[in-house]
């Protein structure tokens, strides 16, 4: 309340247009922006199979997720978000995404959210990754937010949106406690998508409303296109991304130089096998000059 949440920081001392945004686009169904990339796939095949014959095993849903926390600890103010008109600084990177049980279209998706520092190298957030999915792997298994979910189902419909507007009123006003935030999935700094495991599409995914997800990353199945080589037209296996970001938080010459990054993290992901040991800290521009927030 009056600024205060349990998952982030009100940042102060914005610019005043910025300051205005959240008023202006009061959901981030008005603020979204998209953008696509198509990622060589070359570079990333080749550094899994190094460490392959090393006994080391990568695949593309490991090196995207490294890449966007990396990306978000070397540029944290797209690790920012919007509540109630206001621009909060996040205390993690938090990271969401479904794992199907089974591929089946009957079988039930598990819910899945990382808190990461953004020190993490790339092994460690592989290990993280796996050890959440192997948790939520067995049919039976329902994590914290699968049972939270479960029980509003079993409600009449009328109690459903009492109780979704209730979270939505307390998350508005900062009233949520950091155990609650936990079990929710929509409060991340990114959501992430792997389409390419079905062998689907990539799509351009909305950022919802509820919650205050900033970014949202989708993963297609991987093709061969016509890439350009030593001035050479080549066939080339590309990866399609697609990105849905809440534009309000961040200024759009920030958003393009942390993708630039975050896609030559992908590219390179040797990068990210070492440690980040210094963080950079999320600053403020006024008037052309830059500076730390205050704590």
């Amino acid at each position: 309340m009056f600024g205060f949440r349990a998952d982030g920081k009100k940042v102060k001392n914005l610019d005043p247009i910025q300051r205005m945004m959240p008023h202006i686009m009061t959901t981030r169904a008005d603020a979204q922006n998209s953008t696509s990339f198509d990622c060589p796939c070359e570079p990333i095949d080749a550094f899994i199979k190094k460490e392959a014959e090393k006994g080391e095993k990568y695949n593309y849903m490991h090196i995207l997720i490294a890449a966007i926390v990396r990306g978000s600890a070397l540029y944290p103010r797209i690790n920012r978000f919007i509540c109630h008109g206001r621009i909060y600084k996040r205390n993690y990177i938090q990271i969401s995404f479904l794992v199907k049980k089974v591929l089946s279209p009957d079988a039930a998706d598990a819910t899945i959210k990382i808190n990461f520092t953004g020190h993490e190298s790339l092994p460690e957030i592989r290990d993280m990754i796996n050890e959440a999915i192997q948790k939520n792997l067995t049919l039976d298994t329902n994590n914290n937010t699968d049972k939270m979910a479960r029980a509003f189902s079993l409600v009449p419909n009328f109690m459903i949106a009492f109780l979704v507007g209730s979270l939505k009123f307390l998350d508005m006003h900062g009233l949520l406690p950091n155990a609650v935030l936990d079990l929710l999935p929509f409060h991340c700094t990114a959501f992430v998508t792997n389409l390419k495991s079905i062998k689907g599409p990539s799509i351009y995914h909305h950022v919802y409303n509820f919650g205050n997800t900033g970014m949202f990353f989708a993963m297609g199945k991987e093709s061969m296109k016509p890439v350009v080589r030593n001035g050479e037209i080549v066939p080339g296996k590309m990866l399609p991304i697609r990105i849905v970001t809440d534009e309000r938080f961040c200024d759009g010459f920030y958003f393009v130089n942390a993708f630039r990054k975050l896609m030559d993290l992908l590219q390179h992901p040797e990068q990210m096998m070492e440690r980040l040991e210094e963080l950079p800290a999320d600053t403020i521009v006024l008037h052309g000059l830059s500076k730390k927030e205050k704590k």
